[in-house]
């Protein structure tokens, strides 16, 4: 399949749903990644990312839908196929005798065409620790170990599954640079994160899901749209009372306020929304609106009984 631009789909994924007896974690689920893009697939906890994402991935069957994966059915891919594919899961639970170093070029054997296995130990920071063993590293660094084993077979499709979990900011930073590197050879991401300055410094495009839904998709500086991302002006006025207004011409709307209590007021924040704003809106308005439907519908019971 290919977009409106031309470009590949990498990923396409057409009314996908799992469900567990009358649960639906995944439901109607549809959105395609192009190559060469960074996308960020966003939500609560148990909202049905992870779900989604294992799909993908091969590592659990769907119950309805239709899905691609580098032009194969996940639920069919071979050895060759995952052998296109690096994943960094949430968690791997890597506590082995073998060093850094020994696991990197046990892994990289298994691939085609990998990394050098030096160059991927230093862009994950742990050149210090190359000839540790796995099991005596931190926490951080473990999860340096599992970006690197997930990069080290050059994929064509990168899954990063909340990737930065346990870094410094210094080393997230550095993260970033090489997400940055690997998105400047054509590697084809899908991100997930609950860092939302990650998703907004590294995605192209973003989808919000919220129970099982799809609820939002759009280029990562247009999602929720644009009235979402008006600037608030808050200020308190004379009475002492916090006040807040949109405005899209906030130095106007200052100005007025100003001028209506003669002189500047207390307390004055400009807040241009950022993406963690916007996302938390969506999801709020999403749980309200599933939340009224569940009163309406028990209510309509409750009548017709």
């Amino acid at each position: 399949m290919t977009n409106p631009n031309g470009t590949d789909s990498v990923v396409r994924v057409r009314g996908l749903e799992k469900r567990y007896g009358a649960l639906s974690a995944v439901d109607g689920v549809s959105f395609d990644i192009h190559r060469g893009e960074t996308f960020a697939l966003l939500g609560p906890n148990g909202a049905g990312k992870s779900t989604t994402i294992e799909i993908l991935e091969g590592y659990r069957n769907r119950t309805a839908g239709e899905v691609s994966v580098l032009g194969t059915d996940p639920a069919r891919g071979g050895l060759d196929w995952k052998a296109r594919l690096g994943i960094v899961l949430q968690s791997t639970g890597e506590t082995g005798n073998a060093t850094v170093l020994e696991q990197l070029r046990h892994f990289a054997a298994f691939y085609p065409n990998p990394r050098d296995v030096d160059e991927v130990i230093a862009a994950v920071g742990l050149q210090a620790k190359a000839k540790t063993r796995i099991s005596k590293l931190s926490g951080g660094q473990r999860r340096r170990v599992d970006v690197a084993l997930g990069i080290i077979g050059r994929p064509e499709l990168l899954f990063l599954d909340e990737p930065t979990t346990g870094f410094d900011p210094e080393s997230r930073r550095d993260f970033w640079t090489l997400i940055r590197l690997l998105k400047s050879e054509g590697t084809t991401i899908l991100l997930t994160t609950h860092y939302l300055d990650e998703a907004a410094q590294l995605s192209d495009r973003a989808g919000v899901i919220a129970g099982g839904r799809l609820i939002e998709i759009a280029a990562i500086g247009e999602i929720g749209g644009a009235e979402a991302r008006v600037p608030v002006v808050r200020w308190r006025d004379a009475a002492g009372t916090l006040r807040s207004e949109r405005s899209e011409r906030p130095a106007a709307t200052v100005a007025a306020i100003a001028l209506q209590q003669g002189g500047e007021p207390r307390e004055l924040e400009v807040i241009r929304p950022s993406l963690e704003d916007v996302y938390l809106e969506l999801v709020r308005t999403h749980d309200a609106a599933a939340a009224s439907d569940t009163t309406i519908g028990a209510d309509q019971t409750e009548v017709l009984s």
